[in-house]
């Protein structure tokens, strides 16, 4: 069992291209209750920010409400199959990333009741 506190606002999965200078609305930190990831890949600068601070001509995908895994350790095994478990069998699709601290998880908004009751089915604590 696991406890997630699940983040307020929309996130956004946002796309650059390689290259792109980060802009400086994602270099200032976010707020205490927000979080920002940012990937520079071969051909690609990912981004996961607040709705609020996508970047201009950022490519785009749907809105996603953000689960972050608490009281995490990096000696914990099988964190984010026992997320992912559940809901790959309830068809929500996700996308995850890692920090040193925890793990996110996010759903798109308009599946996030569903989600919510799927983690909670499968024994998972949601605050939030």
């Amino acid at each position: 069992m696991l406890d997630l506190d699940l983040l307020p606002g929309e996130y956004t999965v946002c796309r650059l291209p390689a290259g792109s200078t980060l802009p400086a609305s994602l270099t200032t930190g976010p707020d205490d209750k927000s979080v920002i990831s940012v990937t520079w890949g071969l051909d690609e600068i990912s981004i996961i920010c607040p709705s609020d601070r996508v970047p201009e001509g950022a490519e785009t995908d749907t809105a996603w409400r953000a689960l972050r895994v608490a009281g995490l350790e990096l000696t914990m095994t099988g964190v984010l199959a026992s997320l992912v478990g559940p809901l790959a069998d309830a068809r929500v699709n996700i996308v995850t990333f890692s920090t040193y601290d925890t793990d996110y998880l996010l759903v798109p908004t308009v599946r996030l009741t569903e989600a919510v009751n799927t983690l909670t089915a499968a024994g998972h604590r949601i605050a939030g």
